[in-house]
C-alpha cells in the first residue's frame, strides 16, 4: 500500500470517527441530552441577603464576616452585643436529603414563610446557646444560625423570628 493510500485511509477513518462522536456514538438516539439545570441558589449571596435595616433591627452589625466552616456551605456572620447571626447556603443537598443525612440533637419540622423548614440543633449543640433554622430554597437549603452571647438568650426564638421575617425572599 502506498504512502498516499495510507494517508487517504487515515484521513477518511479520522473523519468517520469524528462524525460518530459528534452524533453521540453507538446506542445514542441522536437526541440532545439536556444540560443540567443551574440551581437558583447557586448565585445567591448570603453575605448580601439581609438589608442594613434588618441587621440593625436584629441587633447585629451591618458588616458581614466570612462564615464558611465547610467549603460546600459558604456564608457570612454578623456580630452583635447579644448574639451572632449567620447565614449559609448549601446547593448540594435539598431539605429532605439534609434531614436524612445530618446528625442532630433536634430536628423539628416547621415551615418558615410558607417554605419547608425546621428548627435544628446540630449534634452536641443542645444547651450551648446556639440554634439553627434550615429552610428549603432554590434547589438546596439555607441555614440561619443564632448564637447567644449569654446563657439566658433565646437563640431558638430569635432564629425562628428572623427566618419567618426573611425566608420569603430566598430564591425559589
Amino acid at each position: 500500500m502506498s504512502v498516499r493510500s495510507r494517508s487517504v485511509i487515515t484521513a477518511v477513518t479520522a473523519a468517520a470517527l469524528l462524525g460518530l462522536s459528534a452524533c453521540g456514538g453507538a446506542g445514542d438516539s441522536g437526541a440532545e441530552q439536556p444540560e443540567p439545570q443551574a440551581k437558583p441558589l447557586q448565585s445567591f449571596d448570603a453575605c448580601t441577603f439581609f438589608t442594613p435595616e434588618e441587621l440593625t433591627s436584629f441587633g447585629v452589625e451591618t458588616k458581614a464576616e466570612d462564615f464558611t466552616q465547610v467549603g460546600f456551605q459558604p456564608g457570612c456572620k454578623w456580630n452583635g452585643d447579644q448574639m451572632i447571626l449567620s447565614l449559609q447556603k448549601n446547593v448540594d443537598e435539598d431539605f429532605d436529603q439534609y434531614e436524612k443525612t445530618g446528625t442532630f440533637d433536634e430536628f423539628t419540622r416547621k415551615p418558615f414563610a410558607g417554605r419547608a423548614g425546621a428548627r435544628m440543633l446540630t449534634a452536641g449543640a443542645k444547651g450551648q446557646g446556639v440554634c439553627n433554622a434550615v429552610v428549603s430554597a432554590g434547589g438546596g437549603i439555607v441555614l440561619y444560625q443564632v448564637t447567644g452571647n449569654y446563657p439566658e438568650f433565646d437563640a431558638c426564638g430569635e432564629v425562628e423570628k428572623i427566618a419567618d421575617q426573611t425566608a420569603a425572599r430566598l430564591p425559589q
